[in-house]
Formats: structure tokens, sequence, C-alpha cells
């Protein structure tokens, strides 16, 4: 199974990274990827909260929330699983200058970017093909940029909508209650 995941990983790193490679994706992705990072979706979101009506604002709510629960598992999981970046392993990938001190193992970028996207999507239907098609693109980044191995970004994509789910379907109503607390609603 183990030699699945690394036929899958090394094949398609290699495919995204350096044979697509031109400069016009090179700059689009070093900015795209920017939109799935911890400044960019935690002002998003508190944006929400901060300047929407009442419904955008328990939006907003439900992401901050949506995020936080996948960032710890994205935090604890890079933790135990210790997984180097492939551009600490791999030779002969693009890696655009980036040096992260953290684990690869998973993609926190794309778990942030999936947590929203499933959120607005859940809220928000008519965007669901939007966003998710945004959320891709950021994730696909991480790859292209030599920072996670494909695997890393399904990883990502996976906690990041399950993080979502959880907290629309299974804890709405502490959403609800924050918001009361908090007098949004």
């Amino acid at each position: 199974m183990r030699n699945i995941f690394k036929r899958f990983d090394d094949h398609f790193i290699q495919l995204i990274n350096a044979r697509i490679k031109n400069p016009y994706l090179d700059r689009f992705m070093l900015r795209i990827t920017d939109l799935g990072g911890a400044v960019f979706t935690s002002i998003f979101a508190s944006g929400l909260v901060l300047l929407g009506d009442k419904n955008t604002k328990l939006l907003g709510l439900e992401a901050i929330l949506a995020l936080f629960f996948g960032q710890i598992f994205v935090q604890s999981l890079k933790k135990l699983m210790s997984r180097e970046r492939p551009y600490k392993i791999i030779e002969q990938l693009h890696t655009f200058g980036i040096d992260l001190r953290d684990y690869s193992f998973p993609s926190g970028h794309t778990t942030a970017s999936f947590s929203l996207a499933t959120t607005i999507a859940v809220n928000m239907p008519r965007l669901t093909l939007f966003i998710f098609l945004l959320a891709l693109l950021i994730g696909v980044s991480r790859i292209y940029l030599g920072v996670h191995y494909p695997t890393d970004v399904a990883a990502g994509m996976i906690l990041g909508v399950l993080a979502s789910l959880v907290i629309h379907f299974y804890f709405i109503e502490a959403v609800d209650r924050i918001a009361f607390v908090i007098g949004i609603s």
C-alpha cells in the first residue's frame, strides 16, 4: 500500500512541479497559494463576522470554527507523521526559494482552503463550483511550488471538508450560541 502512495506522489509531483513549468504559472502559483495561508483565511473569515449581515456573520463564525478545528488536526498530524517536505528529499524540484520549517503532511493551506470552500458551499450552494475550483488551485499550487506531495494535498482536502461538515452538521447549535453571546444573532 505504501508503494502505491509513493508511486502516486512521485509521478504527480514530477508532473505538476517539473513538467508543467512556465513563467506565467510560476507567478500565478506564488500568488494563489497565499489565499490558503493562515493570514488570508483568518482575515477573510473574520471579515465576514465583522462586516457582514446576520447570515454572513454566522457564515464567518462557522468558517472560523472550521478553520480552527481543521488546523488542530493539521498541526497534530504534522507532528505525528514528521514527513519531510518534498524539496528536502527530491532533487531537481523547482522550489521558488521557499523554505518552511514545519513538516509536510498534511497541507495546512489546502485544509484551510477546503474548510472555507465547504463552509461557503453548504451555506451558499450557488458558489460551490467557483469556490471549490479556487480551493483546488490552491492545493495544486502547493505541489507546483514543491512544498507538498500530492497525498499531503489530498489529505488536506479531506480534512478541510470533514472539519467544515462536522462544524456545520454537528456543532451548528454551538455556532448559534456563540453568535448569541457575541451579539451576532
